[in-house]
């Protein structure tokens, strides 16, 4: 009689739910916009943490190359004044050489001059051995030289390569961060319309019942439609109205494809006056046991049990503190909420 009562004082026109509806969507897209973005954010600050760290290594074998570059080009340098000094060398020992010759050339006409000539001869030849020597020096030098070039060039070569992968690595990850909010965006207006149709379908079948309203983006049911004062057994009436969403929550999990992953999570909430029963020693174990209890009897209606999850939260989340009988009616609740896992 009561709920027939509820339904003929509302029986004239109503724009307030329609507005509530609107306005409940809004909020709700909002929200889970926000909270999408966030966790874009998060994965995205991982790849990017995990890329700066390969960067970093990249980096620091970039200048261990540079370091050996260095030593190589002043190994380089070293090598090319010492050649420098073979060279100068060579050209006074050479000039010596041809200044022992024509000596001795002068002095071969000269029977007298014999054992002079004797002496020039072996300088001359002692010349030529130290000329061979430094020649012999110089090509080691030469080759030495050759190898340090190839190094120096497999050094630039790569260096060259490092740089490249590195802008390659830059664009995969700039690349991934665009494909991961257009996939992102696509799960949140994926998710957001089938809530919508979720809560339509909800408010048609629970009818328009002052014990069943919607707060932001949740349906809130009071305690009593499902429970007695301090018990966690469903009561017949809240049975009924679990069969009813049984039913959509079914027929939601056939419409919303395998790759979102939605769950619909109950919440169990009390009034703030304090509990100590044989059964429950605080709010957190009641409240928890009343959303257990609505769990398990949607499996038993036949809803995945992985798209179901339980939660309690006692007194400490209120929609009116205040304290009083009507606050404390408001504040012990059920709450239905669909989200993403």
């Amino acid at each position: 009689m009561a709920l027939a009562r509820a339904r003929r004082s509302e029986s004239g026109f109503n724009y307030w739910p329609g507005f509530v509806d609107a306005l409940s969507t809004l909020v709700l897209s909002i929200v889970f916009l926000l909270s999408v973005f966030l966790v874009v954010q998060f994965f995205l600050s991982q790849e990017v943490t995990g890329k700066d760290k390969a960067l970093e290594q990249l980096n620091a074998k970039i200048a261990q190359l540079n370091d050996l570059l260095s030593l190589e080009k002043l190994g380089k340098i070293t090598l090319d004044d010492q050649l420098a000094q073979l060279r100068a060398g060579l050209a006074a020992a050479e000039g010596e050489r041809d200044r022992i010759k024509g000596l001795y050339e002068g002095l071969s006409g000269a029977g007298d001059a014999q054992g002079r000539a004797n002496e020039l001869n072996k300088a001359l030849e002692s010349e030529k051995a130290v000329s061979s020597r430094a020649l012999a020096q110089i090509e080691v030098l030469n080759q030495q030289i050759s190898a340090l070039r190839r190094q120096l060039a497999a050094l630039e070569e790569a260096l060259e390569a490092s740089e490249k992968r590195d802008k390659e690595s830059q664009g995969r990850i700039a690349d991934l961060g665009q494909r991961l909010n257009v996939a992102l965006a696509q799960r949140v207006q994926e998710l957001s319309r089938y809530r919508s149709e979720f809560f339509g379908r909800l408010r048609a079948i629970l009818g328009n019942r002052p014990d069943i309203r919607i707060v932001g983006d949740r349906f809130v049911f009071q305690s009593e439609v499902f429970f007695d004062t301090g018990q966690a057994v469903l009561l017949p009436e809240g049975r009924s109205e679990l069969d009813k969403l049984a039913t959509a929550l079914i027929d939601l999990d056939k419409q919303i494809p395998s790759e979102i992953g939605w769950v619909l999570r109950v919440d169990g909430h009390t009034d703030m006056r304090p509990i100590n029963s044989p059964l429950f020693k605080s709010n957190w174990e009641l409240s928890s046991a009343r959303a257990i209890s609505v769990v398990q009897y949607l499996v038993f209606l036949g809803v995945p049990a992985q798209r179901l999850v339980a939660a309690g939260f006692a007194e400490f989340q209120p929609l009116d503190s205040a304290p009083n009988e009507d606050a404390y009616k408001r504040n012990r609740r059920i709450e239905l909420k669909l989200t993403e896992r």
